[in-house]
């Protein structure tokens, strides 16, 4: 993706937002473009019908075991709802998963949320939960 595809990946981030940690638009823009350009990541959609209706963001980082090799953490999976289940997000995943292998990643963890029927997307690609416990701390302050 590019900063031009920034107005289609707001509405996906709109769809994956619970609405309060959607950042305004003009801030957006600029922190789209630092995202886009931050080394090791890669924001990865698919296109129908001239606007992006899936995508996901895959970072690459650098690690001290596994030889060295680099492990690839996904986040902000999302496809917009009149879009699902024909396919663009596996293209997505796919893509990201690909992109993962030719940088000799070692392995890919994300997380879901517990509440969404995404888990099994996740695992018909491979994903299990057999090994690691997700786990978050949330550092956001109250106003």
């Amino acid at each position: 993706m590019t900063i031009a595809d920034y107005a289609d990946a707001r509405q996906l981030y709109a769809a994956l937002s619970t609405g309060h940690s959607l950042i305004n638009f003009e801030d957006g823009l600029g922190a789209f473009a630092a995202l886009l350009s931050y080394p090791g990541t890669t924001v990865m959609g698919a296109a129908h019908d001239g606007r992006i209706v899936s995508m996901a963001t895959l970072h690459l980082m650098p690690n001290m075991t596994y030889h060295g090799r680099p492990f690839g953490l996904i986040e902000n999976v999302v496809t917009l709802p009149d879009a699902r289940g024909q396919g663009f997000a596996r293209a997505v995943m796919m893509a990201l998963a690909d992109t993962a292998q030719d940088a000799k990643a070692s392995k890919i963890m994300l997380l879901t949320g517990r509440d969404n029927d995404a888990k099994g997307f996740y695992e018909r690609l491979g994903y299990n939960a057999d090994e690691k416990h997700g786990m978050i701390l949330r550092l956001d302050r109250p106003s």
